[in-house]
């Protein structure tokens, strides 16, 4: 059973979620949604682990600072908690922008992250390299939430019909999802403005990260786990071919009938490769 919990790490109340006893496996969340989407694989996942659910800097009930939303410092966040928790080391599994963050996590503390899996997302550098005029058909909410003020202007106007837009579009199970739960998160203070942030400090804050590592040939040595939606658009890429391009032990697959929303929408068939991936010796 999930205990909710409130806790300080590097300058922000982080609310976390925490089950099971084992190994520690975090669970990221991405936008626009919070670690309630974690809800149906973390009582499978606690069995055999201790399952770590933050809600990231500016989402859900954590704090919602106007500072710190470059992934270095989104990482350092989840990687203070882990710490304070009393692990020295833990398995990362995030989705959407938590994906993002798990990346650069394992990137920047390597002895930290034993492994990662990354769900429904490719590498942030690829995809800006990839911004032809399909890629931006189906991300081109990354450039309108770069924009100052403006996301916030307008989507502030009915919060419940601009995030429904996504869980509309990003779904095939469209059922399966909590869309309320995550409407009625994003009409808090501040919440609109902390998620526009998140993307927001992409470009050029995360873009000069990421090509930095890059070119210094830095890569991420721990397995590594990609899961996407075959009826989304990385369905449509050559989503493990780019993984390795900054991986050195990838895997993955698509998982039918499913769309963005992995973990909610399919994780009767999400699982099977989680379990296997964190077992021991895998």
């Amino acid at each position: 059973m999930n205990r909710l919990e409130m806790t300080n790490v590097n300058g922000i109340r982080m609310h976390y979620r925490i089950a099971g006893d084992g190994p520690a496996v975090v669970l990221l969340h991405g936008w626009p949604q919070t670690g309630h989407c974690w809800h149906k694989v973390t009582g499978p996942l606690a069995e055999t682990h201790t399952v770590i659910t933050p809600d990231l800097r500016g989402y859900g009930l954590t704090d919602k600072p106007k500072h710190g939303f470059d992934k270095r410092t989104m990482a350092q966040d989840v990687s203070e908690l882990v710490t304070q928790l009393g692990f020295e080391t833990a398995s990362v599994i995030g989705h959407d922008r938590g994906g993002r963050v798990g990346h650069r996590w394992a990137l920047d503390r390597p002895e930290q992250v034993e492994r990662l899996a990354v769900l429904d997302i490719a590498p942030t550098r690829e995809m800006w390299r990839l911004l032809d005029a399909e890629v931006a058909s189906g991300y081109w909410h990354w450039l309108f939430h770069l924009q100052p003020d403006l996301p916030e202007l307008l989507a502030g106007k009915d919060v419940g019909a601009y995030l429904g837009y996504f869980f509309e579009k990003w779904t095939f199970q469209r059922h399966m999802v909590d869309t309320e739960v995550y409407v009625k998160a994003f009409e808090q203070p501040g919440a609109l403005r902390a998620g526009f942030d998140d993307y927001r400090a992409s470009f050029p804050d995360d873009a000069a990260a990421d090509d930095a590592d890059f070119g210094a040939g830095k890569r991420l040595r721990m397995p590594v786990l990609a899961l996407w939606g075959n009826e989304g658009l990385l369905g449509k890429l050559p989503t493990l071919e780019l993984w390795r391009k900054y991986a050195d032990d990838v895997q993955g697959a698509a998982i039918e009938e499913c769309g963005h929303f992995l973990p909610e929408e399919a994780p009767e068939r999400v699982l099977p490769y989680l379990h296997k991936f964190l077992s021991p010796g895998a």
